[in-house]
């Protein structure tokens, strides 16, 4: 399925646009052997495209999402994943409430965020082994901000609360991103000519 498994409710707005944005950065850094990534809902919409919202907001963004189609997580997409990244705790507690060997790679995105920023930095570790050091130091008690764990969820309301929840997503995989990896080398700069 995918290293990377992008998890929210009905796989229309959050995880659509996290998929996208995770998607994006891990092809800006690893180029074609980048890890692969896609996206599944709990309560998935089966085939339904992508929240126009979303969408536009993600284009904002410079995202293309518009050939998304809805997905139903499934158990094998759990399993193969080395990564199940979550839009909220409701979701985390449904990914681990059926598939009890995944707690230990299943975290919303933003306390992976934080439990990683807290390690020592990224030293070139494999994605499978920088996420056992993150659910080391979560199992070990770190609590970080438990109250501010989800992505609020804009369906039904204005492409206002999309483009808060793009730009929100967008930082917090950028934050993933350095977490995992570290910062992302500079290719040097040509000498100017005289």
């Amino acid at each position: 399925m995918a290293a990377v498994l992008v998890v929210c409710t009905g796989n229309v707005c959050r995880s659509p646009v996290a998929e996208g944005f995770v998607r994006a950065t891990l092809r800006s850094r690893f180029g074609a052997s980048a890890p692969s990534v896609a996206s599944a809902g709990v309560a998935g919409w089966e085939h339904s495209g992508a929240d126009p919202n979303s969408i536009e907001a993600a284009a904002e963004r410079g995202i293309d999402i518009s050939a998304h189609r809805g997905r139903l997580l499934r158990p094998q997409d759990v399993r193969e994943a080395e990564l199940v990244l979550a839009m909220a705790t409701e979701h985390v507690e449904e990914v681990v409430g059926e598939h009890p060997d995944a707690v230990g790679r299943t975290f919303t995105l933003k306390a992976l965020v934080r439990l990683l920023e807290t390690l020592p930095p990224a030293d070139g570790e494999p994605l499978r082994e920088r996420i056992a050091q993150a659910d080391a130091l979560r199992r070990s008690g770190f609590e970080g901000n438990p109250y501010d764990d989800d992505v609020a969820d804009p369906l039904g309301l204005p492409i206002d609360a999309f483009r808060a929840m793009t730009w929100e997503i967008g930082e917090w995989v950028a934050r993933l991103d350095v977490g995992l990896f570290g910062p992302a080398v500079q290719a040097p700069r040509a000498a100017d000519g005289g």
